[in-house]
């Protein structure tokens, strides 16, 4: 019995010797496995959208659809809400000649979304009225925040608002932070959407509306700074919890450099740095380009010339690699195209109202360069921009020269409604993880 239990151990034994040197040799001799691609983003294009304009009683609203272009009433103290397919544009531009509002004004209707960064001249130096439009049919909550050179100034204030379905908000910056000169803006949902705008009539005269920046990154182009006289100041905005080391380059119309005392600068943790930047671009067209060690934000203020200067805003964009349109155009209309690095390409097709759309005209920008591009139109048109090659950054500058001084008025290329970028999902678990 002893002998027959040895026996059958010991086969077993054999038996797993065996298959282990099978396993063995399946493993020294397998074929090594592929790499794994690693998922990209993907272009998708928007099926619908939709875009919100602040009241502005007896005004018309340019509404662009691809390939068409109409005017749209505007009813006394009611927001405009146009909803329709992928590539829907709304905006209109205001003129006023003379008066405390004085000036060329111009919007871009407002997508609602979840969060929104606006930078600009704060209260101290403007009357800004910040416009919340809730055009969804569920309540939205926000929080409003300030930022100024000292840091954080709105404390508790504009936290936890609630903004109805339907509901337009208007409020008057001066509530939440009265002694900012300069400001960063932030509008964050935790419930809902909201389209934001503000207003800013300059103390010292001129008016426009505040164009969204861009989220913070560590990399930020701020396009559209039109040449000419007049005072250029860019605004930088730390808002993380670590200071920021910024470096900036100007890139012009005949070169692309690092300013002279401006090719680094440091900015405070949680502040907005004012920086006057007219001599360093020498009263050429330019874009700057920031690369900073901290996420920021930033915008510039575009003051004109003349007894009574009018002022115009632009901000950090992305580039035109989704294309843009931009619906509300008039005389004195030009494109500021700037390509930061290689040399890029686009497509600029012009769009009048009720009529068939111009021929396209393709538009090259040296690398390291900022051109000029006039648009030529009559009456109401909307301006089409569509990339072909290289990364382009742009905005769309208005200017009318009267005797008084020269009216004003600047929009940044925002990407289009066409097309989205979905980012590739991951397994983790703070996707259910709080």
């Amino acid at each position: 019995m002893r002998r027959f239990a040895a026996g059958r151990f010991g086969l077993i034994v054999m038996v797993l010797a065996a298959l282990a040197g099978l396993y063995g040799v399946a493993y020294v001799t397998r074929p090594a496995p592929e790499p794994r691609a690693e998922a990209q983003p993907r272009k998708v294009a928007v099926e619908a959208a939709t875009a919100t304009c602040p009241a502005a009683g007896g005004e018309e609203v340019s509404v662009y659809l691809p390939g068409t272009l109409s005017q749209e009433p505007m009813k006394d103290a009611e927001p405009y809400t146009v909803r329709g397919p992928g590539g829907v544009e709304a905006g209109y531009v205001t003129r006023t000649a003379a008066g405390a509002g004085r000036g060329l004004a111009g919007l871009r209707c407002a997508e609602p979304v979840a969060e929104t960064w606006l930078v600009g001249p704060g209260p101290a130096r403007a009357r800004v009225t910040l416009h919340l439009v809730n055009a969804d049919k569920a309540p939205a909550f926000a929080d409003v925040e300030v930022y100024a050179a000292e840091g954080p100034v709105s404390g508790d204030n504009g936290l936890g608002l609630e903004i109805a379905p339907g509901e337009h908000r208007q409020i008057d910056l001066r509530t939440l932070a009265a002694a900012a000169d300069v400001m960063a803006v932030s509008v964050k949902t935790f419930t809902g959407r909201l389209a934001v705008s503000a207003r800013a009539v300059l103390e010292s005269g001129g008016v426009d509306w505040l164009p969204p920046a861009a989220a913070p990154a560590t990399e930020v182009v701020v396009p559209a700074i039109p040449g000419g006289g007049g005072r250029r100041e860019l605004l930088v905005a730390a808002l993380g919890e670590n200071d920021a080391t910024v470096r900036i380059k100007a890139v012009t119309e005949g070169a692309a450099y690092a300013m002279r005392g401006r090719e680094s600068v440091d900015v405070p943790a949680g502040s907005v740095l004012p920086l006057d930047v007219t001599t360093g671009i020498g009263g050429e067209s330019a874009a700057l380009v920031l690369t900073s060690t901290v996420p920021v934000v930033a915008g510039a203020v575009i003051t004109g010339t003349g007894r009574q200067p009018d002022v115009a805003f632009t901000a950090g964009t992305p580039a035109l690699d989704l294309g843009s349109a931009v619906a509300a155009n008039g005389p004195g209309t030009r494109l500021v195209l700037t390509a930061p690095g290689g040399a890029g390409k686009v497509r600029v097709q012009v769009v009048p109202e009720g009529g068939e759309p111009r021929a396209p005209v393709d538009v090259t920008v040296p690398a390291g360069r900022t051109r000029n591009v006039r648009v030529a139109g009559k009456g109401a048109y909307a301006v089409v921009v569509t990339p072909v090659s290289g990364r382009v950054y742009g905005g769309r500058v208005m200017e009318e020269r009267l005797k008084s001084g020269v009216l004003i008025t600047a929009q940044p290329l925002a990407p289009a409604r066409l097309w989205t970028v979905l980012r590739p999902l991951t397994d983790t678990p703070r996707a259910v993880l709080p």
